[in-house]
């Protein structure tokens, strides 16, 4: 299988490799020839999320230059969890685990190509921890495991004074024998994760090292985080889900949308398949005309295509584009114009209600004055008309599907109403 010899640098050109272990011996694996490589998800909620997409678009990078990779998914290691810094993560039955199981591997599915001669394989710890005795898990996993590194590592030492459990504590051990066992049976060499999992990545290579004498490699991607520091992936709905139905297309793309100038470029080489040279020029963009937003636009497009599809990319700019003035609001599917006003902000009021108290509903205005005020100079509008008569009632020809109304103040300032 032939390779790509450049695949090293473009990771560290990205930013995806914040740490490794021997740079130089990775380097040789990577172009000597196809590399079996994993990555693993646990599956402790029903969807995968921003910090996902990270691994999974690596995975895919590294398949399409020549690598073969194993998409493990923990329907063992996910009834366990891994330690965290704020407390005991609770622990889910084995029916939502399994449910959970498939809803992720669905995910991940469309990222891989499972045919030729580095097609993916997809597997799951539980076919290999289920049937483990518990003495033979300590003689043959836990001896390898000094108890003062175990407790060395960060995220088990923030956590000592408060207290954490021994079932947390041991997720290192299941995570590095998962690595064993892929190493054993399919000839897996390399694993790589989220910085947060340098820890259990490095266990198992050494892991590998001290029951079978064996060599394998690690490296973990950055913690992707906005320019103060704080985490992506969280908006006031939640974490940043990839299934349609817990954030919708919409709800995605103007996420990426509106991403802060100075992390475009990052979020580009980390989350798009453009090459070099096209981010460099969407960033030199981005610098010199930032009002234009390109950058922000290429981002959003690519990476809610990756998700979700050139359909619903499209839905999701024609939605945009029609909430905002400058499309064709009827054109818009129910679907789409339904999550789309929601994540705007909505209400529902009975029919009869005049324009001006659906201001105040909405939010729009604090009050019936201010509302009166802001129609007497043009800024009022509904499904794009400008509105001015305080006391109109819109009638149910003017109601779009699912019974929507949208309100506009301004350019930017707008909210849905659905009546009934």
């Amino acid at each position: 299988m032939t390779v790509d010899p450049t695949l090293l640098d473009d990771l560290e050109w990205r930013g995806l490799i914040a740490h490794s272990t021997d740079r130089d011996a990775l380097r040789d694996a990577l172009t000597q020839g196809s590399v079996r490589y994993y990555v693993g998800f646990d599956p402790t909620a029903p969807s995968l999320h921003m910090g996902n997409l990270v691994q999974i678009l690596t995975a895919r990078r590294l398949q399409l230059a020549g690598h073969t990779p194993y998409a493990l998914v923990g329907g063992a290691t996910g009834m366990i969890g891994d330690p965290k810094e704020s407390g005991e993560r609770t622990l889910n039955s084995l029916d939502t685990v399994k449910e959970w199981v498939e809803r992720v591997r669905g995910q991940i599915e469309p990222f891989l190509s499972f045919e030729g001669d580095n097609g993916a394989t997809m597997v799951n710890n539980y076919d290999w921890t289920a049937s483990l005795s518990t003495i033979d898990f300590l003689r043959d996993i836990g001896k390898h495991f000094p108890v003062n590194r175990m407790l060395a590592r960060d995220v088990v030492r923030s956590r000592l004074e408060a207290g954490i459990s021994y079932t947390e504590f041991s997720y290192v051990l299941l995570q590095s024998m998962d690595f064993l066992e892929l190493y054993r049976s399919h000839g897996v060499t390399l694993q790589f994760g989220g910085s947060d999992q340098w820890g259990n990545l490095t266990g198992g290579v050494e892991l590998i090292r001290r029951a079978d004498g064996g060599k394998a490699h690690a490296f973990a991607t950055p913690l992707v985080t906005k320019a103060d520091g704080t985490k992506y992936g969280k908006t006031e709905g939640g974490a940043l889900w990839l299934d349609p139905a817990m954030m919708s297309p919409y709800a995605f793309h103007q996420f990426w949308l509106n991403v802060e100038d100075a992390k475009v470029g990052e979020l580009l080489r980390i989350f798009t398949f453009l090459s070099r040279e096209e981010i460099e020029e969407l960033e030199r963009q981005t610098e010199e005309k930032p009002f234009l937003r390109a950058g922000q636009k290429a981002l959003a497009d690519a990476v809610t295509t990756l998700v979700h599809g050139e359909h619903e990319t499209e839905q999701a700019k024609a939605a945009a584009q029609a909430l905002f003035g400058t499309g064709d609001l009827g054109a818009l599917s129910a679907s789409t114009l339904d999550s789309a006003l929601r994540e705007a902000g909505s209400v529902r009021v009975p029919p009869g209600t005049p324009y001006v108290d659906l201001l105040v509903a909405t939010g729009l205005a604090k009050s019936k004055g201010e509302a009166r005020r802001t129609i007497a100079e043009g800024g009022a509008y509904l499904n794009n008309e400008r509105v001015t008569d305080p006391d109109l009632v819109p009638t149910s020809e003017e109601l779009l599907d699912g019974g929507w109304l949208v309100l506009r103040r301004g350019k930017r300032n707008l909210a849905g109403v659905q009546i009934g």
